[in-house]
């Protein structure tokens, strides 16, 4: 129970449907969908419809998408893979050929095709309830009669405004008068309602092929990219088994590779050799163990994870209980690793949400376009902004990750769903580009070995091991930002809040659900 002498906010409950996501008015579109007959899946969409306008910066229709669903509340759990390919003519030697050694997070090199519109339509086509122009209308709404810029998304906003300043299509519309808006300024997307309305009548071929599609070509060619039409006719998500780790008397569930997800599993199968419930939760000797398994998993990460046909090293090998014995032998319940060097993390966003609606179907929903505004790529007559995820591809032809034509890149964003007793628990989001795995991790273990409050479990106060230094939000008490340093633990002050999260637990005894929205983020969650 929280402390109400503090601020806060407290977990929503409701039976008959939960939605959580990281802006109000998505939470509100997602609601009244529900309310009038649709799906979780059919809720799921529209908010992401409604984000990907009034949260410009973190996602968008030039972006990928992925999905766990648990039909029914049941524990067969479904993965879908809405992120989108290289195109065609993308090689090492052909980008070495143009002189490109490394792929920028602003160059035309880092656009992937955009795989989120396919994935609204396959999945709204194998799950929904309602028309699918009815998902849109709220995102269209928005987008050409306006949206109040909310607190959150103007200062990162504003954060990007040098980069947008340098693209005159992006600045037109994101910095108007030359800036970013203020909190509460009306900002509108004429270009991308008029784009969303085709994909309301036609469906995502209005998108992937047509003039749409010819247009958004033209825009990425003009910047020396080597799309192609068939390149974005080509675009085309697809279901997979997901990946899956036991961790104390529960399954986890991720997103299998190209994913990031595998990470999260590798970091809670380390932590599951240690007595973690009999440390504090917010104490420095378990944050000391979550930092470790972090580093280790993520080196993990650096190493091996890539599009799945690429791996060198098996998923069973990597998600094997074995390993993780041997990774966990590395660390000192005292003493930080000095073998693990600086991984190159970075901080990014995106937007994570979750719906379970009266069936019990459970949806666990993100969609980005990776950095803040992607490429900073936007093409001027659809009103589509490009994501960056290529940028994650490596340059050496021997890495799983290496550059191929038609390949996907090693994605960050992870969806989280866990079972317990042929049944879904939890369907749940952590956002934060490299440090989504350390958040999944955190709110597996908060509600597992602690049983905490589902809202206290998001709020916690964050650390993530970027790079050589740890990074703490300020949030921390100083007596464990201190117990960190003592372990041999560089500290360095967040600066920003490490990402956000959803969450929605199924109470299957009582017929409740009970949801949490980070209040890193300007989002909540609603039920009725």
């Amino acid at each position: 129970m929280r402390d109400f002498h503090f601020p806060g906010r407290s977990t929503v409950h409701a039976q008959n449907g939960m939605v959580a996501t990281s802006h109000p008015l998505a939470s509100q579109s997602a609601l009244q969908i529900l309310r009038e007959g649709g799906s979780a899946m059919d809720a799921a969409i529209a908010a992401a419809a409604v984000l990907a306008v009034v949260e410009p910066h973190m996602t968008g229709i030039g972006g990928d998408c992925f999905a766990l669903l648990a039909p029914k509340g049941g524990a067969d759990v479904l993965a879908f893979n809405g992120s989108g390919r290289s195109p065609a003519a993308a090689s090492l030697d052909a980008y070495r050929a143009q002189g490109v050694t490394e792929i920028g997070t602003d160059s035309v090199q880092s656009v992937t095709l955009p795989g989120a519109v396919d994935g609204w339509e396959r999945l709204h086509a194998d799950h929904g309830r309602l028309e699918f122009a009815r998902l849109l209308q709220p995102a269209i709404d928005y987008a050409r009669g306006g949206y109040p810029v909310h607190a959150r998304v103007r200062a990162d906003w504003a954060q990007a405004a040098p980069r947008l300043a340098a693209r005159e299509a992006a600045a037109q519309v994101f910095l108007p008068d030359g800036r970013a808006p203020e909190e509460g300024a009306i900002h509108r997307q004429e270009r991308l309602a008029d784009t969303l309305e085709t994909i309301a009548r036609k469906g995502a071929r209005g998108f992937y092929d047509g003039p749409v599609a010819e247009a958004m070509v033209a825009a990425l060619q003009a910047e020396g990219g080597v799309h192609t039409l068939d390149d974005f006719r080509a675009v085309k998500g697809d279901y997979a088994p997901p990946a899956s780790t036991a961790y104390r008397g529960v399954d986890v569930h991720q997103i299998p590779p190209n994913n990031q997800g595998v990470t999260a599993l590798v970091m809670l199968n380390i932590l599951e050799g240690f007595d973690i419930a009999a440390l504090d939760p917010l104490s420095a000797a378990r944050l000391h163990l979550e930092i470790e398994a972090g580093r280790i998993a993520f080196d993990m990460r650096n190493r091996h994870l890539a599009d799945l046909p690429s791996l060198q090293v098996s998923l069973d090998r990597l998600l094997s209980k074995e390993w993780a014995a041997e990774l966990r032998a590395k660390i000192s319940p005292e003493c930080a690793m000095t073998d693990i060097g600086d991984l190159g993390l970075a901080a990014s966003d995106t937007v994570y949400l979750t719906v379970v609606d009266r069936d019990l179907n459970a949806v666990s929903f993100i969609n980005s376009i990776y950095h803040g505004f992607g490429s900073t790529i936007l093409c001027p007559q659809t009103g589509v902004m490009f994501q960056n995820r290529g940028a994650s591809f490596r340059m050496d032809p021997a890495h799983p990750n290496a550059l191929a034509p038609n390949k996907r890149p090693m994605h960050t964003i992870m969806p989280g769903m866990v079972t317990r007793d042929g049944k879904a628990l939890l369907s749940f989001g952590v956002m934060g580009g490299d440090y989504q795995p350390y958040g999944h991790a955190r709110v597996v273990s908060n509600l597992i070995d602690y049983g905490l409050d589902l809202q206290y479990s998001i709020d916690m106060p964050r650390v993530f091991a970027m790079g050589a230094e740890v990074d703490v939000e300020r949030s921390l008490p100083t007596e464990v930002v201190r117990g960190l340093a003592e372990r041999g633990h560089p500290i360095r002050m967040a600066a920003s809040p490490h990402g956000g999260g959803q969450a929605v637990l199924i109470d299957h005894a009582r017929g409740v659900l009970s949801g949490a929205s980070d209040p890193r983020k300007d989002g909540c969650a609603l039920g009725y």
